[in-house]
């Protein structure tokens, strides 16, 4: 069902399905798949791909990046499936000196007023609670969850089902199944009950645990993983850490000592 005042260029791509509630407008580049519901006053401009079963609501801006630097470029964003994206969420996609494209995955929740900048490369299940800004270029894997009211500084990256607290200023990478919060992060463990939930082995997350004190043993982390156990790197949830740390990086590692 298109709503009669809803503004749509005949050039955009509207798979089967897809409902389009009043006062909405449409782009000519936009491709929506099968079974969106995009509900009122919702502006989508660009070369934006969003798939299906997406479930946006009132008042969502997807629209030019907020980047002096962007000069109307055709730069692309990506929207996966079965997202949940609340009301006064903005979005943009990318630029040119950051590669070009914006992507969100599936199963996604964004709340109320939550922002995700140009050049993001977000994964999959996550929980952007309400007001979180995300700055451009930032990494976010699968399955992490920021509190309110946070902050991620541009080119930070945040690992797998690490969770951020509310009111947290994100300006450093926080490590997979780590939990970070403060005015300017720190790390404070490990995502523990949510690694429980994902069923992961007791065995594994003790190990986890264990690794996780001789890593941060001290500030010195490049000489604490090469006296790591060499038994803990056969561990797979041990194997993501590492690689997470002793990846490039334009941020430096949260670390208990923040």
């Amino acid at each position: 069902m298109i709503h009669k005042t809803a503004i749509i260029d005949s050039k955009a791509k509207l798979d089967k399905n897809v409902q389009i509630g009043p006062y909405c407008v449409i782009g000519p580049n936009v491709e929506i798949g099968e079974n969106t519901i995009i509900q009122s006053h919702v502006n989508i401009s660009g070369n934006t791909k969003i798939g299906k079963e997406n479930k946006i609501y009132p008042f969502v801006s997807i629209n030019d990046p907020q980047d002096l630097k962007y000069n109307g470029e055709p730069t692309d964003l990506i929207i996966g499936n079965n997202n949940k994206i609340r009301e006064y969420v903005s979005i943009n996609p990318g630029t040119v000196g950051g590669g070009g494209k914006t992507v969100i995955g599936n199963n996604c929740l964004f709340m109320v007023s939550s922002h995700v900048a140009h050049d993001c490369q977000l994964g999959n299940n996550l929980i952007i609670a309400n007001n979180v800004a995300i700055a451009g270029h930032a990494i976010i894997d699968d399955n992490v969850i920021i509190g309110g009211n946070s902050g991620v500084q541009q080119f930070t990256r945040i690992g797998k089902m690490a969770m951020i607290g509310g009111m947290t200023g994100v300006s450093q990478d926080v490590i997979p199944y780590g939990l970070s919060i403060g005015n300017r992060n720190s790390l404070q463990g490990l995502n523990l009950i949510g690694l429980r939930r994902a069923k992961f082995e007791n065995k594994d997350i003790l190990e986890l645990s264990d690794a996780y004190k001789e890593i941060f043993a001290t500030k010195n982390l490049t000489e604490n993983l090469n006296k790591l156990n060499g038994s803990f790197k056969e561990n797979i949830l041990v194997k993501e850490i590492i690689e997470f740390i002793t990846k490039d990086k334009k941020r430096p590692i949260c670390t208990p000592f923040s």
